[in-house]
C-alpha cells in the first residue's frame, strides 16, 4: 500500500505542476497584453507601464512563473486588480459557499443515485425499473439553470418556504448562522444534484446488474441469505468501482457547475468571484480561481484512486508487483 499510495502521490503532485504551467501559459504567454486587457484600449503609455510593473510583466516569464507558483505554496498570492486584496483571501472568503453547496449535492446525489439504482436493478424489466429509467431520462434533459429557476418559482415565490436567493453566512453575529446557511444552499444544491443523480442512478444500475450475475451472489443466495442482505452487503461493493469512477467526476463537475447556479441564486460563492473577475477585467483572480478549480479536480481524481485500492484490494496488488 506504502508504495501504490507514494506512486499516485508522484502522478499528482506532477499533473498538479502541469496544470499549473498550461494555466500560466493560456493567461499570461499567450499572444496580447494583459494589462492592455485590463486598462482597457484607450489607456495611456504611462498607465501601461505602471500596470506592467504591478503585474510583473516587465520581469521574465519564467521568473514569474516560479514567483507565481512559490506564492501558493508559501500562502501568499498576488493582489486582485480590481478589490486590491489577495486573491487567496477572496477565494477562501467564496470557498466557505462553493464548497458546501458542492458536498450538499454530493451528498443528496448519492444517497439518491444509490438508493434507486440498487432498487431499479433488483427490479429489473419491472414498473420500478421502468419508472427509475423514466425519472432518470428526464433529469437528464433539464438543464440545471432552467430546473433552478424552477424551484424558485415554486418553494420561494409561490410556497414562500424559503428566500429566493441571497446567502445569510455561517456566522450568527452577522444574522446567519449554520441552519439559515444550510437553508440558502438547499435549492441550488437540489438543483446542481438532479443532472448529476440521473447519470450516477444509471450507472448504478447498470453495475449492480454485472455483479447480480457473478457467482458469488448465487453463492450468498444458497447460504440463505435474503436479496436485500446480498445487495447491500456483497453487491455494492463490488460495483462501487466504475460508481465511485463518475462519483469522482461528478464532484469536480459540481464545482464548475457551481458558478451558473450560483448566480441564478445571487450566492457570493467561486462562481460569482470568476463573473465579477472577468467583468472587471481582473486577469489575476480568474488565472488564481482557474488555478484553484484545476487542483480541485486533481485532488478529486487523486483521491479515487486511492478509493480504489480500498475498494478493489486487487488493483493495489496489481501495482505493486
Amino acid at each position: 500500500m506504502p508504495l501504490f499510495f507514494l506512486r499516485r502521490l508522484v502522478s499528482f503532485a506532477l499533473t498538479l505542476l502541469l496544470a499549473s504551467a498550461l494555466v500560466f501559459a493560456v493567461l499570461e504567454l499567450l499572444p496580447g497584453n494583459a494589462a492592455q486587457v485590463i486598462l482597457g484600449e484607450t489607456a495611456t503609455a504611462e498607465s501601461l507601464a505602471a500596470m506592467e510593473e504591478k503585474l510583473g510583466l516587465n520581469q521574465p516569464a519564467l521568473q514569474r512563473y516560479w514567483a507565481w507558483l512559490g506564492g501558493w505554496v508559501q500562502g501568499q498570492t498576488a493582489l486582485s486588480i480590481a478589490y486590491d486584496t489577495p486573491t487567496g483571501q477572496l477565494i477562501r472568503d467564496r470557498l466557505q459557499v462553493t464548497l458546501p453547496l458542492a458536498v450538499m449535492a454530493m451528498g443528496l446525489t448519492v444517497a439518491l443515485a444509490l438508493t434507486l439504482g440498487i432498487f431499479a436493478a433488483s427490479k429489473q424489466n419491472k414498473a420500478g425499473d421502468l419508472g427509475v429509467m423514466t425519472l432518470s431520462q428526464l433529469g437528464l434533459a433539464l438543464p440545471n439553470f432552467w430546473l433552478a429557476i424552477l424551484l424558485i418559482l415554486l418553494f420561494a415565490v409561490h410556497l414562500e418556504w424559503v428566500s429566493a436567493g441571497g446567502f445569510p453566512g455561517w456566522s450568527e453575529e452577522d444574522g446567519g448562522g449554520l441552519w439559515p446557511g444550510i437553508q440558502a444552499l438547499l435549492l441550488p444544491a437540489m438543483a446542481l444534484a438532479a443532472v448529476q443523480t440521473a447519470i450516477l442512478t444509471r450507472v448504478t444500475r447498470s453495475a449492480v446488474l454485472d455483479t447480480l450475475r457473478e457467482d458469488f451472489v448465487r453463492t450468498a443466495r444458497a447460504k440463505g441469505l435474503s436479496r436485500s442482505q446480498v445487495l447491500w452487503g456483497h453487491v455494492l461493493r463490488n460495483a462501487m468501482i466504475p460508481v465511485i469512477t463518475v462519483m469522482g467526476l461528478q464532484f469536480g463537475n459540481l464545482i464548475t457547475s457551481a458558478i451558473v447556479i450560483e448566480n441564478v441564486f445571487v450566492l457570493p460563492g467561486i462562481g460569482r468571484l470568476i463573473f465579477q473577475a472577468i467583468a472587471n477585467r481582473d486577469l489575476v483572480v480568474v488565472r488564481d480561481v482557474v488555478m484553484l478549480l484545476a487542483a480541485l479536480v486533481i485532488l478529486i481524481n487523486f483521491v479515487v484512486d486511492v478509493l480504489y485500492a480500498w475498494v478493489d484490494p486487487r488493483l493495489k496488488a496489481g501495482h505493486a508487483a
